[in-house]
């Protein structure tokens, strides 16, 4: 069956990706595809800007946050990973640990900040319970790798993805915080224009992405 589809996996697959999420999780992935089948000829678009598929030519979209069906459009869930209150070691060792979400005010907090939005966390209080909490910060940067950089520096608290720190917590340098609360959980989705038959190479990509995208989930 794997040899059939190779041998019928051709034309153009034009594939739009968020930036960050796209070059560290999807792009390997779709390139490893693209070398399985030497017919295909692959497009990946990376941006973080919210593409119209259908105006803009694209056969298909990997998005983070929850995705409708709609008229249009379809969707497959690929991927749901929580976000993490992660720190350095050394960090913690100069200003000690907050306890409650009242003591983040104390502390140095790296917030990701885009078109004035971003300076508000979600994060569970001591009973679980999900709670807005305003973000006040000397810093506020637009990339979440840079980010995460400055929390492995020691200049403060960040909330990020899990896929995005995963290695940097296996390697010691970030810690999480609160880890045995209830987290925020951020979705992928798989994104396509409805038709009556989606091709074969849209198709094989999908499945791929799902079979390949759990391998970040955590262990």
């Amino acid at each position: 069956m794997l040899e059939n589809g190779q041998r019928a996996v051709a034309g153009k697959l034009r594939v739009t990706l968020p930036v960050l999420f796209g070059r560290h999780c999807v792009a390997p992935i779709l390139r490893s595809y693209a070398r399985q089948h030497p017919k295909l000829e692959l497009e990946l678009h990376l941006s973080d800007r919210s593409v119209d598929l259908i105006a803009e030519g694209f056969d298909l979209a990997v998005r983070n946050g929850a995705v409708a069906n709609g008229s249009s459009l379809r969707s497959r869930r690929l991927l749901s990973q929580r976000k993490v209150l992660c720190v350095s070691r050394d960090y913690l060792a100069a200003h000690g640990e907050p306890r409650t979400l009242e003591d983040l005010a104390d502390h140095a907090l790296l917030p990701y900040w885009r078109n004035g939005h971003g300076l508000v966390w979600h994060l569970p209080n001591a009973q679980g319970q999900p709670v807005d909490v305003a973000v006040s910060s000397r810093m506020r940067l637009n990339d979440l790798e840079v980010i995460a950089d400055a929390a492995t520096e020691g200049m403060g608290l960040a909330w990020l993805p899990y896929w995005l720190v995963r290695e940097r917590m296996q390697r010691g340098e970030l810690v999480e915080i609160w880890g045995d609360r209830p987290s925020t959980v951020m979705e992928c989705s798989a994104v396509w224009p409805a038709m009556q038959y989606l091709p074969l190479r849209s198709r094989l990509a999908i499945d791929l992405l799902a079979v390949e995208l759990e391998k970040w989930k955590e262990e």
